[in-house]
């Protein structure tokens, strides 16, 4: 972990967080710059076969910050923590560059497998708070997902994921940061296909209501011809 490095994570909290004021105050007071900063130390000596080492730095900066991440987990460069209460990271993810988690964000696994079992978040990905992304797939370069989505399967590249489970809703014109994920134009699934719904009911009171109206028409038209016919038929008798 270099100077450079360090700079570079800072950098990006101030780039993407208008709280922040200063890098001092980011040093200071940010827990998800410490989380991430005891994870490099964590992954080096997870690396380098010290996993017991890597194991209680890892506790270490749970209880300071209240943001777990596995030593073994694979992060890369820019990575930023915003608020960061509750952050699972497991074992086996791994993030790209420029990716932001919010608060109780989980890259969980859903197996026992001891290989690959935790999401991979590719180069700028956005992940809104309380976002559940459970499995061994890939979160496309670019995506986001937005608050309290449940993922469980891949994401295309600058897709928007919302719901539950997450479902794609749109694609962004712009490559423009998005706090927590939402792009501004997202529209629940769910509610779209309530107001599809909504509408074919509407269609079909509409016709239904024509239909009895003809029925209606037709009805009176037999009741007219009837009459008619009684009336004929008692001139007949009369004559």
């Amino acid at each position: 972990m270099t100077f450079k490095a360090i700079r570079s994570d800072l950098d990006a909290i101030l780039k993407r967080d208008p709280a922040a004021r200063s890098a001092v105050e980011v040093v200071l007071c940010y827990p998800g710059f410490h989380a991430v900063m005891l994870h490099r130390i964590a992954h080096a000596g997870w690396r380098n076969g010290f996993k017991l080492f890597g194991r209680l730095v890892s506790v270490f900066g749970r209880f300071l910050t209240g943001i777990e991440i596995h030593p073994g987990a694979t992060i890369g460069q820019r990575f930023f923590i915003d608020h960061g209460m509750g952050v699972v990271i497991g074992e086996t993810a791994e993030i790209g560059d420029d990716v932001t988690l919010y608060q109780g964000v989980t890259l969980g696994g859903t197996t026992l497998d001891h290989g690959k079992r935790h999401p991979t978040l590719a180069d700028g990905v956005i992940v809104g708070a309380g976002a559940k992304i459970l499995g061994p797939f890939t979160v496309g370069k670019g995506a986001r997902v937005g608050s309290n989505a449940v993922v469980l399967e891949a994401v295309p590249e600058g897709a928007t994921v919302v719901g539950i489970p997450a479902r794609v809703v749109n694609r962004p014109k712009n490559d423009d940061f998005c706090a927590y994920g939402a792009t501004g134009d997202v529209t629940d699934p769910v509610a779209r296909a309530i107001e599809r719904m909504e509408a074919d009911m509407g269609a079909l009171r509409a016709r239904i209501s024509e239909l009895e109206g003809r029925v209606a028409a037709q009805r009176d038209e037999l009741d007219t011809r009837a009459g008619d016919f009684a009336a004929l038929h008692t001139r007949g008798d009369a004559n």
